[in-house]
């Protein structure tokens, strides 16, 4: 685990403020999703991905298909095919 150096307080709702820098090269947007995972005294968030869903465009398709480590919805295959 790499550590940011960041330290952050809870408010008294229990939020935490994730840092502008951190949420654009991780890409995430103010609708984005986060898994919370418990392991040990560690609280760990990992952006949230629907089963089946393309790594590409997000959409969750029956028909994805895995490539390289990736998964590929239909269009986006017809997309890169066009390439």
């Amino acid at each position: 685990m790499k550590s940011t150096g960041i330290v952050r307080g809870i408010d008294n709702l229990g939020r935490i403020v994730l840092p502008k820098e951190l949420r654009t090269s991780m890409k995430l947007e103010t609708d984005s999703k986060l898994e919370i995972f418990v392991e040990g005294d560690q609280i760990i968030l990992k952006k949230y991905r629907a089963a089946g869903s393309c790594d590409f465009c997000g959409e969750v398709d029956p028909n994805a298909v895995q490539f390289a480590g990736y998964c590929i919805c239909s269009e986006c295959r017809k997309k890169i095919g066009a390439l």
